[in-house]
């Protein structure tokens, strides 16, 4: 395939990696002209991937009509919150009917929309767009070591989603495909939220108890919040759930963890997110979580906790004994 990926932060250069080791001619396509340049020249990604070299054959482009010419299909790895704003200009280069394939994670903010809906809103009706999600740390795709992830699309795109599902597993990549989007999608946005609250117990010195905990409960608050969304429960405890949640709230590489452990630190939200170049999906989307769930009706109280520390003023230590000090009840997942 001719394969188009738009954003060269530590996904997208993963899978061009990765999709170019398969065989197929990939095109790389960055927003910031002076870095893109210097990741073409030296073939480097100093920012997100230090560790690996491109191999000459990847082109790397500041100029969207190169990158889109010709494709087959279109890999969108840009954050959630900056996937309109980019798309927005560039749809009408993208040859019709093809196929794009969402990499984001996270709630656009204000809308509410997940990355596949906010596409589906620029491209013309009836174009395939898939999601693709799952516990894939990029600075190990990008070494080869084997991964397994989901790939996620309306069951009228049943034919197309098999093809990519195909064409885009390698040996080091499995792709298991996954007709409800919805779920697929409010797990890679939640999950999260949960890994900020595991990084916060993290910072607080609460031990492996603690984490254990959050991810138990985590993911039922996942699956509540989906399940009344109209996603499939399962879903929830498969790779896009508790598969990816597990990956980033323990890896050294989850900066959603990451970001939590430095709030439970005690540095100031806004300070951590400003001195990393990173986007922490998570905090963006608790407050999109946390409003819909009020909404709806439904109880997240660890959505909730992270919420109250990072934009209520709660302190880290105050927010775990309020949810430790929660009523009794019998547990349901």
């Amino acid at each position: 395939m001719n394969v188009a990926i738009l954003g060269n932060g530590g996904f997208g250069t993963a899978l061009a990696l990765l999709l170019h080791g398969a065989g197929h001619r990939v095109r790389l396509w960055g927003h910031d002209r002076a870095y893109t340049e210097s990741i073409a020249r030296t073939r480097t990604n100093p920012r997100y991937l230090s560790d690996v070299l491109l191999p000459d054959a990847i082109e790397v482009t500041v100029d969207p009509g190169v990158a889109l010419a010709a494709a087959d299909v279109l890999l969108a790895a840009i954050p959630t919150q900056h996937v309109r704003g980019t798309l927005r200009g560039m749809v009408d280069l993208l040859p019709k009917g093809v196929p794009i394939v969402s990499l984001a994670k996270g709630l656009e903010q204000g809308s509410g929309l997940r990355p596949t809906q906010v596409i589906a809103e620029l491209v013309p009706a009836g174009t395939p767009v898939f999601a693709l999600s799952g516990p894939s740390h990029a600075e190990e795709l990008a070494l080869g070591l084997p991964a397994t992830v989901v790939l996620a699309g309306g069951a009228e795109h049943g034919l197309a989603l098999a093809q990519l599902q195909a064409a885009m597993s390698t040996r080091a990549l499995r792709i298991y495909r996954n007709t409800d989007v919805l779920g697929v999608e409010l797990c890679g946005a939640v999950k999260n939220v949960m890994a900020i609250a595991a990084g916060i117990a993290d910072g607080l010195g609460f031990g492996d108890n603690a984490k254990a905990a959050v991810l138990s409960r985590g993911v039922v608050e996942m699956a509540r919040f989906g399940v009344a969304e109209g996603a499939r429960r399962e879903t929830f405890y498969g790779l896009a759930g508790i598969g990816d949640l597990a990956v980033t709230a323990f890896s050294r590489h989850g900066r959603n963890r990451a970001f939590g452990e430095r709030v439970g630190r005690g540095e100031a939200a806004q300070v951590v997110l400003a001195s990393t170049p990173k986007v922490v999906e998570g905090a963006w989307t608790a407050r999109a979580v946390r409003a819909r769930a009020r909404e709806m009706g439904i109880e997240m109280p660890l959505c909730e906790a992270v919420c109250r520390v990072l934009y209520d003023g709660i302190a880290p230590r105050t927010a775990v004994s309020e949810l430790m000090a929660r009523d009794y009840k019998e547990e349901v997942v």
